[in-house]
């Protein structure tokens, strides 16, 4: 008799999952900004590959996508943690701030000293914009 009953109630928890009782956690959250048109982009990324580019519909990340986003966030486990904040050097055109559950980070696009995974990220950033949110830049 308790089978059955235990067998309902799992089957009642998967239920109520599917009907948005469970929500991955966020990956990061990037605010890119710049003086170049289309520059202004905040994009939010969580553990699913689930995806807003500036508050709009939830979009969906690739595999690889989703692969790459998570790497970048393991990466900057160690410079989010440090509140790392490099200043943009002259000509820069892209600022980036991204937030995750280490802490935080900010960089321009020509920043000196920048980590490998500043560079990643801004790839990625860019990918994500113009494959995903279909947005120009």
């Amino acid at each position: 008799m308790r089978a059955p009953i235990a067998g309902a109630a799992v089957a009642a928890a998967l239920v109520l999952a599917g009907c948005g009782g469970i929500k991955a956690p966020d990956l990061f959250l990037v605010q890119r900004t710049g003086n170049v048109p289309g520059a202004r982009l905040t994009l939010l990324v969580n553990d699913e590959g689930a995806v807003h580019c500036n508050g709009g519909p939830v979009r969906k990340l690739g595999d690889k996508q989703l692969v790459e986003a998570r790497g970048i966030q393991e990466d900057l486990r160690g410079p989010a943690a440090k509140h790392l904040s490099l200043p943009p050097g002259p000509g820069s055109v892209l600022s980036y701030r991204l937030r995750d559950e280490n802490g935080s980070v900010s960089f321009g696009d020509n920043s000196r000293g920048q980590p490998p995974v500043f560079h990643r990220l801004a790839l990625f950033v860019l990918q994500a914009a113009q494959r995903v949110c279909g947005l120009p830049l």
